[in-house]
């Protein structure tokens, strides 16, 4: 399937921009926020990941493997999206701060 392709290599590509940013930042609350980035980045490569070998060999094993794959990149893009909840008020309070 080349549409989960795209999306795996474009979620894959996510995850490195978002682990660079959070390199290159100073600031504890926007790394703390860049890292929920990236954490739904790599769930959503793991999730997919899963998903597409599902397709690609389709036998026991590989439904086990790819179901874990999936379970594991759903917990982490919701881990991801509850960090992002949480530490986006005080990234944009520390950004505010630094800007005055």
């Amino acid at each position: 399937m080349p549409f989960l392709v795209l999306l795996i290599i474009l979620s894959l590509t996510f995850y490195v921009f978002y682990k660079i940013k959070f390199v290159r930042s100073r600031l504890p609350m926007e790394k703390k926020y860049l890292s929920g980035k990236s954490g739904i980045a790599l769930g959503l490569f793991v999730g997919l990941f899963g998903i597409n070998q599902l397709f690609l060999h389709p036998s026991t094993i590989t439904y086990i493997i790819g179901g874990i794959f999936i379970l594991l990149g759903f917990f982490s893009v919701w881990a991801g999206i509850k960090s992002l909840r949480y530490f986006k008020p005080f990234a944009i309070k520390e950004l505010e701060e630094i800007n005055k």
